[in-house]
C-alpha cells in the first residue's frame, strides 16, 4: 500500500482496530486517514461509532450508518477500498450499565482481542464507548489482552460536559470500573492539536483526492455551523482525534502522562473521585508538532502532486 524510505520492526508494530464516529463532524477523517497511513499500525478493522445524541440530519437511528459510509468514502479516496474489514457498532448507547448493546462492532472487538497473536492489541475510540463497554459485558476476558485508547472525558480533576462521554455515559462508567487498561485523553488535551484553515488549504488540500476531500468537507462543515456563535471558531479547528496515533508514537513514557485511579462519570458528566478502580494513564500534554508533522509529511509523500 503505501511505502516509506524506512521500515518498523515487526516486534515494535502493534495491532490496531479503529473505532470512529466518522460523520459527526470534519475531524474524525483527518484522524482515520493518519492511522491507515501509519506503518507502526497492522490496522485489523474499522468500527462505525454512532453519534445519537447530535443526529444531526441524518436523523435517530441513523447516526451509525453514515459513520460507516464516510469511512467507506475516506478509504476509497485513499484507493484503499475493501483492504480492511468495517463493521457497524452499536445504533444507540446502552440503556444501563448491565445491559450491553448487540453490535457487530462489538464482536469485532471481542474477535480480535481474542485471538492469538504476539503483538500487542489496541483499540482506539474517537467517539463513543458503546461498543467497547458492550464488548466487555458480553466477554469481560478481552480485559487482559487489550488496551483501550479513548478520546474523551472532561478536563481533570473537576470533569464536566464533553461531547464523546455524552454519547454514552453507562458505557463510560462501565469501561472506567473494568479491568482494561486505558489510555484517556481528555478534552484539554486533544485541544492542544489545533490548526487553521488556511494550514489546512496550503498543506492538505494539494495531496490528492483524499487532501481535497479532507479540507472540503471540512470547510463545508465550518459553514454548516456558521449559526453557531461559541463553536467552531470561523478560522480554526481542533484535531484531537488524531491524539490516538500521537500517543503510540510518542518517544517518552511518562513526561505527558500520570496514573490515576479511575473515577466515575455522574450524570452532568464531572468525575466521581475515590472508587477504589484500578489505575489508568491520563494524558495531560499531547505532542501537536510530532502529531500534525507526522500527518502532513504522509499525506505529502503517499499523495502530494496528485490532484
Amino acid at each position: 500500500m503505501f511505502q516509506y524510505a524506512f521500515e518498523v520492526p515487526e516486534n515494535k508494530k502493534v495491532r490496531l482496530l479503529i473505532h470512529t464516529d466518522c460523520k459527526n463532524e470534519a475531524d474524525d477523517q483527518f484522524a482515520l486517514a493518519h492511522h491507515l497511513m501509519t506503518p507502526k499500525f497492522k490496522v485489523r478493522g474499522i468500527v462505525a461509532g454512532h453519534f445519537e445524541k447530535n443526529p444531526q440530519e441524518y436523523g435517530p437511528g441513523n447516526t451509525v450508518d453514515a459513520s460507516y459510509e464516510e469511512i467507506l468514502k475516506v478509504m476509497g479516496l485513499m484507493g484503499l477500498s475493501g483492504e480492511y474489514p468495517v463493521w457497524r457498532g452499536a445504533r444507540g448507547p446502552l440503556p444501563d450499565e448491565r445491559t450491553a448493546v448487540p453490535s457487530e462492532g462489538a464482536d469485532a472487538i471481542i474477535a480480535e482481542a481474542m485471538r492469538e497473536d504476539p503483538l500487542p492489541l489496541y483499540v482506539v475510540f474517537q467517539g463513543c464507548l458503546t461498543d467497547l463497554a458492550s464488548a466487555y459485558l458480553k466477554e469481560p476476558r478481552i480485559a487482559e489482552r487489550m488496551t483501550a485508547i479513548w478520546i474523551g472525558g472532561g478536563k481533570w480533576p473537576e470533569g464536566g460536559f464533553e461531547f464523546n462521554l455524552l454519547q454514552d455515559i453507562h458505557a463510560a462508567n462501565v469501561v472506567f470500573s473494568s479491568e482494561i487498561p486505558l489510555w484517556q485523553i481528555p478534552i484539554n488535551v486533544y485541544k492542544q492539536a489545533a490548526v487553521s484553515l488556511a494550514e489546512l488549504q496550503y498543506r492538505v488540500q494539494p495531496c490528492g483526492e483524499i487532501g481535497n476531500y479532507l479540507f472540503t468537507q471540512m470547510v463545508e462543515f465550518n459553514r454548516k455551523c456558521a449559526q453557531v456563535q461559541h463553536w467552531p471558531h470561523g478560522e480554526s479547528w481542533g484535531l484531537g482525534d488524531q491524539g490516538t496515533v500521537t500517543v503510540l508514537l510518542e518517544e517518552s513514557e511518562r513526561m505527558n502522562w500520570d496514573p490515576h485511579p479511575a473515577p466515575r462519570f455522574a450524570p452532568d458528566m464531572k468525575y466521581i473521585h475515590g472508587q477504589d478502580n484500578r489505575e489508568i494513564r491520563v494524558y495531560h500534554t499531547l505532542d501537536s508538532r510530532l502529531t500534525m508533522e507526522d500527518f502532513y509529511a504522509k499525506l505529502a509523500l503517499n499523495f502530494g502532486g496528485k490532484y
